[in-house]
């Protein structure tokens, strides 16, 4: 279909390939993998071994996690030590790491409101909970200022769900094939992967999916540099879609870092305010300073109509979640939109506040922005180095490599030999979409170790290179 100007009924067609997101395998760290039985035969034994076996004795399995490949027993700073004695850097943490791990301001808050006051019940507030709404407040762009605390980030998502739909008297949603919102059904729903989603329906109702702005696989033939014809298309389905409450996108996704140019957000926005739908941001797993600015959509000059943050927000301590939106949403007075038990933990609104302390007393995004320029160096220089590393992308301290094969394809079972190399090396990440090694280690890390990390994943490229039919 021939593409034509904004708001015209033509609209370029997405191109026909297949989405990671079609592939539960796509996540790279999948259970029954052959190459992880093998990394737990030659590394897993004594009282790791013995742990791991009851582990998946007591739950129910399931993707991604149980049954788990180590058991740990300590962690402090950028460091993870299992039960063998063994120590990783940790580059992946859930994305919960930000100031690293007992942080000693976080762990001394949190054992603080311990003897002060544990629990509060949901009919009354408490000092740090109220500390915590003004302060998040105080931080994001006006107009967002009113906020809602859940204990998880799908939570507060399935909050900004019930309130888009209040606010908008509509109910469907827009969000992007191959995200990640959270594991809940609600989640899923508005989710576009399928380790997740596969055989979970009937999902819920209205929940439209459009492909991602990915400027380097792009859908819309953009010819290599972005022109944001991929938020033409939400344009053009929000004008041809009746009902659509919100739009709901992560700002970078982090599973595979892909970096969205500024245009694209801009005409987002102008898309919403046309239709009369809300932008909600997810920044569960990269705000509170990851992108090297407190919110990530800082970098883009637009302010969404709400923000959800998590993960983080607890301090690698306690888990937290924060939905803010503008101030004139307050219109659900009525009616629950959370009501969760633990939503002004005292605990937890305390962790959150020492967090929100360290990262700026300790000038975390300005670290977060150096040190992720010089990751951006020794990235390149690795792609320079190794025919396997295709692209290298980041923002802040989230960064990625993506593998691929010579004829261009995705380079999938190495990236997972080279997480394992890593492993066996004590360095610690995620794959994202099956072939991009997606890397976000705590603010806090020492510029010496960050230099160890590239060390160890040069070594770990190397060997696949030099062995690639092992």
């Amino acid at each position: 279909m021939v593409r034509t100007t904004p708001g015209s009924d033509a609209v370029p067609a997405p191109n026909p390939v297949v989405r990671a997101g079609s592939d539960p395998a796509a996540e790279g760290d999948v259970n029954l993998s052959p190459l992880r039985r093998a990394w737990e035969r030659d590394h897993v034994r004594g009282r790791t071994r013995a742990l791991l076996d009851r582990d998946a004795a007591a739950y129910l399995h399931q993707s991604l996690s149980t049954p788990c490949f180590d058991a740990l027993v300590g962690a402090e700073g950028i460091w993870l030590t299992d039960a063998d004695g063994r120590r990783f850097m940790d580059f992946h943490g859930n994305n919960v790491h930000q100031v690293g791990y007992r942080h000693p301001r976080v762990i001394d808050a949190v054992k603080h409101q311990l003897d002060a006051l544990p629990f509060s019940p949901r009919r009354f507030t408490n000092g740090p909970a109220v500390e915590l709404a003004e302060r998040l407040g105080a931080l994001a762009p006006d107009p967002l200022r009113k906020v809602l605390l859940a204990p998880g980030g799908a939570l507060a998502i399935g909050m900004a769900l019930k309130l888009a739909r209040v606010a908008t008297g509509r109910h469907k949603t827009i969000s992007m094939w191959d995200s990640f919102h959270g594991a809940s059904l609600d989640a899923i729903s508005i989710g576009g992967e399928a380790v997740f989603r596969r055989d979970m329906g009937p999902l819920m109702p209205g929940a439209e999916h459009v492909p991602p702005c990915d400027p380097h696989a792009c859908r819309f033939g953009c010819g290599g540099t972005c022109d944001a014809r991929c938020a033409d298309y939400v344009d053009y389905v929000l004008g041809k879609e009746e009902d659509v409450a919100a739009v709901i996108v992560e700002t970078v996704r982090c599973t595979d870092v892909q970096v969205p140019p500024a245009t694209y957000y801009r005409s987002l926005r102008d898309a919403c305010d046309r239709h009369g739908a809300l932008l909600i941001l997810d920044e569960v797993p990269i705000g509170l300073g990851r992108t090297g600015t407190m919110f990530a959509f800082e970098r883009y000059g637009i302010v969404p109509d709400m923000v959800v943050l998590g993960k983080g927000l607890g301090g690698a301590v306690f888990p937290m979640a924060a939905l803010i939106a503008r101030a004139d949403l307050d219109v659900a007075g009525d009616r629950a939109l959370g009501h969760y038990t633990h939503e002004k933990s005292p605990v937890g609104c305390a962790a959150a506040l020492a967090t929100l302390d360290v990262i700026e007393d300790e000038r975390l995004l300005e670290r977060a922005d150096r040190l992720g320029a010089h990751a951006l160096g020794r990235m390149r220089d690795l792609a320079r180095r190794h025919a396997l590393v295709g692209d290298v992308r980041g923002v802040g301290l989230l960064l990625g490599l993506e593998l691929v094969k010579p004829d261009g394809s995705p380079a999938r079972r190495e990236a997972e030999r080279v997480m394992y190399g890593c492993l066996a090396r004590g360095l610690s990440f995620k794959i994202g979409q099956g072939n991009v090694i997606t890397l976000s280690p705590p603010l806090v890390i020492a510029d010496a170790d960050l230099d160890r990390a590239f060390d160890i994943l040069d070594a770990a490229l190397a060997d696949v290179a030099a062995r690639p039919d092992a």
